[in-house]
């Protein structure tokens, strides 16, 4: 590696968590090899686009609520806590992934904008959500 930001690059693309870095506007500024992996959208088809791109229909004024606040009070409601979401992956289907938000600020600490790392949790959501039901599905009698 030549020089610290080549490094930081590199880092960042090889990370197994989804990285998603949106300015202000919540255009799309930096996708990862697993973000990829995870929305199936390639860098090309993602870099410039809206986040709409991966935020369900239903979630998106919540999501854009939250987003807009975090930029404007400079703080951010989740702080740093996973939390549990939808996702649109590329072929339409809907992800269960799990979410980190961060606000990334300037030298000066002006909020530039946000970076989320993502991981999918479906099989894993699925897999609760089913031993669930069966624990309070009726016994059958015979």
């Amino acid at each position: 590696m030549t020089d610290q930001s080549e490094l930081d690059a590199k880092i960042l693309d090889d990370v197994a968590d989804a990285l998603i870095y949106s300015d202000r506007s919540g255009t799309i500024m930096r996708w990862n090899r697993a973000s990829s992996a995870l929305f199936g959208f390639s860098a090309d088809e993602a870099l410039g686009q809206n986040l709409d791109l991966i935020i369900p229909e239903h979630l998106r004024a919540a999501h854009w609520k939250g987003f807009e606040a975090a930029l404007a009070s400079g703080a951010m409601k989740l702080a740093g806590k996973p939390t549990l979401t939808r996702a649109l992956h590329k072929d339409g289907r809907k992800l269960y992934i799990e979410m980190t938000f961060a606000l990334v600020r300037d030298a000066a600490g002006v909020v530039q904008g946000s970076v989320a790392m993502a991981r999918d949790v479906t099989e894993r959501v699925e897999r609760e959500r089913a031993a669930k039901a069966a624990q309070n599905k009726p016994a059958q009698t015979s």
